[in-house]
């Protein structure tokens, strides 16, 4: 799913405009940007957590020319799922968990 396909999504379940949608999504991820540029964490209960994590820095190698490289220390995002989110994703509502046949072998 692409960012449009998710505002063409909210705009549909909300009934809104696409426009109106778009102005829903972004700041939502303007939200969740801002929030970790300042350290903090976000929580959405069912779904996960956002937080930054600290890379230390280190020497790097560039693959093509083989020289070292240094690379600087970095804050990444992390998103952890909950574990109803990966409930959901593994043993969906309504999801049709399909077994191999008999006789079927499993794929390697």
């Amino acid at each position: 799913m692409t960012k449009a396909d998710l505002i063409e999504e909210v705009s549909r379940v909300v009934e809104m405009t696409r426009k109106e949608s778009e102005v829903i999504v972004e700041a939502v991820f303007d939200s969740i940007v801002r929030a970790l540029r300042s350290g903090d964490k976000i929580e959405i209960r069912g779904f996960g957590s956002f937080r930054t994590r600290e890379r230390q820095a280190r020497i790097g190698r560039n693959p093509k020319t083989g020289d070292r490289v240094e690379v600087p220390a970095k804050r990444i995002p992390y998103f952890k799922p909950s574990k109803e989110l990966k409930d959901l994703v593994n043993h969906g509502a309504g999801a049709a968990e399909t077994a191999p046949s008999e006789g079927a072998t499993p794929a390697p």
